[in-house]
């Protein structure tokens, strides 16, 4: 997708960033040529990015035109990451943030007059296969975020800020929770008999037919197919959740992580 010929710039190539590219590339949200990847380290899949087009590291001149940056460092390294690009940039260019826990404010005004996004993308946004959180007051700069990211993930645009503190903790984090659960699943089936390689097959097969369930069902409704009454299903989940001990668990972490990211805007 081109950019009249205006680059994005990515700044940071971790896991996240690295995902995004991928994501990019599978996609062409981004043209390899409009694409600057900024990063300390080699990555592969800038490499990649670099083979069909893009450049990496190149002299701050390049970042005159940029249309968007995309800041994707540690948030407890950004400001150092950003302070030698500052007038390297045009005022015109979209800051989009996919960094947990750093608010609009301070971004702002590290890099004033340009606009501020916050994005919180999964990282099956390699695959196309994301969700993103979305948060702006200004309009056009949501409207960036969704260029950069729609082809990647199902956009969820939120009313307020302070709630992408909680799409952190639910979505963000929400993949690992949910491979946690399945290491959990194939645990106890080998536990209970089966094989390693034949317990983890099955886990992750049960996981990944829940996944693939039509999202225009409710979840109960979803869980009642499966669950017949006085069925195996029925027996498991009432043990899952005794005492309501499977809700407090997962509502325990997302408050867990809820709690850091707020922490993260204070540094």
């Amino acid at each position: 997708m081109s950019g009249n010929g205006r680059p994005v710039v990515l700044v940071g190539c971790g896991r996240l960033g690295s995902a995004i590219v991928e994501g990019w590339l599978k996609t062409g949200a981004v043209d390899p040529a409009e694409l600057i990847i900024l990063t300390p380290s080699e990555k592969p899949v800038a490499e990649r990015a670099r083979a069909l087009g893009a450049r990496v590291n190149p002299p701050l001149e390049a970042l005159a035109d940029a249309r968007a940056v995309v800041l994707s460092v540690k948030p407890a390294y950004w400001r150092g990451a950003v302070e030698p690009l500052v007038s390297a940039l045009p005022e015109d260019a979209t800051i989009v943030s996919v960094m947990a826990g750093v608010r609009t404010a301070a971004i702002g005004a590290a890099l004033s007059p340009r606009p501020v996004v916050r994005v919180m993308p999964t990282t099956a946004v390699a695959s196309a296969a994301g969700i993103a959180a979305v948060w702006s007051a200004d309009d056009a700069a949501r409207a960036v975020a969704h260029t950069l990211f729609a082809p990647l993930a199902e956009v969820v645009d939120l009313d307020e800020e302070r709630h992408m503190d909680v799409a952190t903790a639910v979505a963000g984090s929400g993949p690992a929770y949910v491979h946690a659960f399945t290491r959990a699943l194939a645990a106890a089936g080998e536990e209970a008999g089966l094989d390693p390689d034949s317990a983890l097959k099955l886990a992750r097969g049960a996981v990944r037919s829940a996944a693939s369930a039509d999202p225009s069902e409710t979840l109960d409704a979803l869980i009642a197919r499966v669950a017949s009454p006085g069925g195996t299903t029925e027996a498991g989940l009432k043990a899952l959740n005794q005492n309501d001990e499977l809700d407090e668990a997962v509502e325990a972490a997302v408050i867990a992580a809820l709690l850091r990211a707020r922490e993260l805007s204070k540094d």
